[in-house]
């Protein structure tokens, strides 16, 4: 199918909506006149070639969409930018557009080499949505279980959220987002999953941003793009997602047991039966008072245990019953006012920061454009601009690496 100018101006058009840009918006970022965009929109102007690659940078789409047979309308971008548009900067949009482009040229690169992007063994656990909070709840926390046992890491540590996802196929990036989005998960049938979470959070935030977006992966395929605010914290999708996370990150088992290395946890009042031939020998015993309740320099042990904040660690000893709520909201107020941070510092703990900002997709990405390289299935400019676009510097080093290695 030949798309005529009309075809191609109803497909720009419907791109820009999606994003929900003016025509002068769009006409100011290409530096040309709103009046020109009109035109090409209405198929009374043609439009170039490098009009047509800035066009499909700005909207977050690959060139070759609006030129194919069939033109995907609306889908992830679309449902994205409905619940995003009005809430993210200039800065954020843009980043995400990057974000978006990245994906789709990854999807043809992959073509390339053989490989269908949209073939995963992610699962999807369907199921009715949640109608309670506790079910929330329960629905998040059994799911978290299963897919452990599915990584084979059932109660083990997970030192690195983000590589855990990115080893099941969901692209990973950091994008600074206002405050109150913590991160966003796109599920495109097309180009597969990205999760982003908020790059100004501190790393412990972002760890569990990760697990919470991961949790919309798996469980909210439907909804194609979803963003996370903390004023929707109460919304059940969230709740379900936040209790995957909780479990993700802290296992019940692996949880019971530090706690219990701690010498904590234990009921006030402990009975056992010992069989015996006669009769079974009953024991009693009691802990001494007070010696069970877990306290600010606990929490402290534990979150740097399973690399997780304070303010989670509390939040999932309540979810376990380790706590009450009186004492979460003790515990909550010590934090708050600077005691777990005095605790760390007294125990030589390090700072809870991630050195290096881990953007593991970015090196499977280059991976790919090198290998269509090497495969003759694109060209070395196309690898410079491939990279370029990911936002490394080196292009240009690069091709001296390659032209040194006879490549």
């Amino acid at each position: 199918m030949t798309v005529t100018e009309a075809e191609l101006g109803r497909r720009l058009k419907n791109a820009r909506e999606s994003w929900k840009l003016t025509q002068a918006e769009v006409a100011e970022t290409l530096g040309l006149s709103r009046s020109a965009i009109s035109e090409m929109e209405a198929g009374r102007r043609g439009v170039s070639g490098l009009e047509l690659h800035r066009l499909a940078h700005l909207y977050g789409r690959d060139m070759a969409d609006f030129l194919e047979a069939d033109f995907e309308q609306g889908g992830a971008v679309a449902a994205l930018c409905r619940r995003t548009s009005s809430s993210l900067g200039p800065d954020a949009m843009e980043a995400l557009r990057r974000c978006l482009v990245l994906g789709r040229e990854t999807a043809n690169l992959q073509r390339k080499l053989g490989r269908d992007p949209a073939s995963t063994n992610l699962p999807a656990y369907a199921g009715p949505p949640p109608t309670s909070k506790w079910a929330a709840v329960e629905q998040g926390s059994e799911v978290a279980k299963a897919e452990r046992r599915r990584l084979g890491v059932e109660s083990g540590l997970l030192p690195d959220v983000a590589r855990t996802l990115e080893s099941q196929g969901v692209r990973t990036a950091l994008v600074t987002f206002p405050d109150d989005i913590s991160g966003l998960a796109v599920m495109d049938a097309r180009t597969g999953f990205l999760v982003a979470v908020n790059r100004s959070h501190p790393f412990l935030r972002r760890r569990f941003s990760f697990a919470h977006e991961y949790a919309h992966v798996l469980f909210d395929r439907d909804a194609e793009g979803l963003v996370s605010r903390v004023s929707e914290r109460n919304d059940l999708r969230e709740v379900r997602a936040n209790a995957f996370a909780a479990a993700f990150l802290m296992p019940e088992v692996a949880v019971r047991s530090f706690v219990a290395s701690l010498s904590k946890g234990r009921p006030s009042r402990m009975r056992a039966e010992i069989y015996d031939e006669d009769a079974p020998l009953r024991v009693t015993a009691r802990t001494k008072p007070e010696s069970q309740t877990l306290l600010a320099h606990d929490v402290v042990l534990i979150a740097h245990h399973f690399n997780t904040s304070c303010p989670a660690v509390l939040y999932r000893l309540r979810s376990l019953r380790l706590i009450t709520e009186q004492e979460r909201s003790v515990l909550a107020n010590q934090h708050e006012n600077g005691v777990t941070g005095e605790f760390r510092m007294l125990f030589g703990l390090p700072e809870p920061n991630d050195p290096v900002e881990r953007e593991h997709f970015k090196g499977r990405f280059l991976h790919l454009a090198l290998e269509a390289y090497r495969q003759e299935e694109i060209t070395k400019r196309k690898v410079v601009e491939l990279v370029r676009l990911a936002a490394t510097d080196g292009g240009e080093h690069l091709c001296g690496i390659l032209d040194r290695i006879g490549a």
